[in-house]
C-alpha cells in the first residue's frame, strides 16, 4: 500500500487481563501499525472470571463515534478495519455500514474479520448474530480468521477431518472472502492442533497451507484476538508471501503461550493444581521481543 497502515479496531475491552482490543492493539503497535480502537464492550475482566461488570456500547453509540471521525475527515485515514467480539445484532449491522463507508473513501481498505462467537462447542453470543454474519458481514471480508467451531456455526456443517475443514473454508471463498485462516482446529492427531490458510489468487486458483501445532494442556483466553491482529500485521507487510505471514503469526502466538505457561508455578504447569483465570492471563507485554521478531519453529506445508 502507498499510504502508511492505520487500523480501526472494533472489539471488546477488559480493564484487567487480555482479550479483544487488549490482545490486539499492543502487538499491532509493536509491529509499527497505528491503531485507533472502539470498545464494543468495556468489562472489568473477561468472562472466565466468576464476576463480570461493565458497560456495553450500543449501535447508536458506535454511530456517534464514527460520525465524529467522519466530521473531521478521519474516516479517510484507515487502511484496515479489524473487528472481533460484538454482543448484539444492531451493533453488528452498524459495523456493516461502517465497512461500506470506509470503502467509499478508500476502496483499497482491507477488512479483517474475526467472527468471535464461541469456541470448544460453546457459543458466547446470541444465535441471532449468525444470519447477520452469514449474509451481511462475511461477504464484506477480505480476510476472515474463524476457529473450527465458528466455521461449523457459519457453514452449518460439522468438521470431522481436514477435507471437511477445506470445504468449510471454501464456503467463505464462495461468499467473496479472499483469504481464510482457520486459526485452530482439533482435527489433527493426539495432542495436535491444525491451523489452515487458503487464499484465492488473481488467477482464480487457491493457495493453501497447513501448520501442525503441538497442543498445550491449558485453555487461555484472548489467543484468537491476538492471532487476528498478528495476521493482519504480517499479511500487510508480506502480501505476496502469506506462507511466511502465517508462520510468523503462529510463531508469535505460540511464544506468547509458552511465556504465559512458563510464568506459572510448577504445580500449575504440571496440572497438579488448576490455575484460575487470573493466573492464565496472557503475558503479552513480557512477550514483546517474540512479537517484534517471531522465532519460526513450525513451518507451513503447501497443500495441493
Amino acid at each position: 500500500m502507498s499510504r502508511e497502515s492505520r487500523v480501526l479496531s472494533i472489539q471488546s475491552h477488559v480493564v484487567h487481563g487480555y482479550c479483544g482490543n487488549k490482545s490486539a492493539v499492543f502487538p499491532l503497535q509493536v509491529l509499527g501499525i497505528d491503531v485507533d480502537f472502539i470498545n464494543s464492550v468495556q468489562l472489568s475482566n473477561h468472562t472466565g472470571y466468576t464476576t463480570i461488570k461493565g458497560q456495553i456500547l450500543n449501535e447508536n453509540d458506535l454511530k456517534e463515534l464514527f460520525d465524529g471521525l467522519k466530521a473531521n475527515n478521519l474516516d479517510t485515514i484507515y487502511t484496515h478495519l479489524l473487528t472481533g467480539y460484538v454482543s448484539n445484532d444492531e451493533f453488528l449491522r452498524e459495523i456493516a455500514k461502517i465497512i461500506k463507508a470506509l470503502r467509499a473513501v478508500n476502496p483499497d481498505m482491507i477488512y479483517v474479520c474475526d467472527p468471535v462467537m464461541g469456541d470448544n462447542g460453546r457459543m458466547y453470543v446470541e444465535k441471532s448474530l449468525l444470519p447477520i454474519f452469514r449474509s451481511e458481514i462475511v461477504p464484506l471480508c477480505d480476510i476472515c480468521t474463524p476457529n473450527q467451531f465458528e466455521v461449523e456455526l457459519l457453514t452449518e456443517q460439522k468438521i470431522n477431518n481436514e477435507d471437511d475443514a477445506w470445504k468449510g473454508m471454501m464456503w467463505f471463498h464462495e461468499k467473496g472472502v479472499k483469504t481464510v485462516v482457520l486459526s485452530s482446529s482439533d482435527i489433527g492427531g493426539p495432542k495436535e492442533l491444525i491451523a489452515l490458510l487458503s487464499t484465492k489468487k488473481s488467477s482464480g486458483e487457491y493457495e493453501k497451507y497447513k501448520i501442525v501445532i503441538p497442543q498445550k494442556n491449558i485453555f487461555l483466553t484472548g489467543t484468537g484476538d491476538l492471532f487476528a491482529a498478528l495476521f493482519l500485521a504480517h499479511s500487510t507487510r508480506l502480501p505476496n508471501d502469506l506462507k511466511t505471514a502465517f508462520e510468523q503469526t503462529i510463531a508469535s502466538v505460540q511464544s506468547v503461550i509458552e511465556v504465559t505457561i512458563d510464568s506459572m508455578r510448577e504445580e500449575f504447569r504440571s496440572g497438579k493444581v488448576k490455575p484460575n483465570a487470573q493466573q492464565r492471563e496472557l503475558k503479552i507485554i513480557q512477550s514483546k521481543k517474540y512479537i517484534e521478531s517471531p522465532v519460526i519453529k513450525l513451518h507451513a506445508i503447501r497443500i495441493d
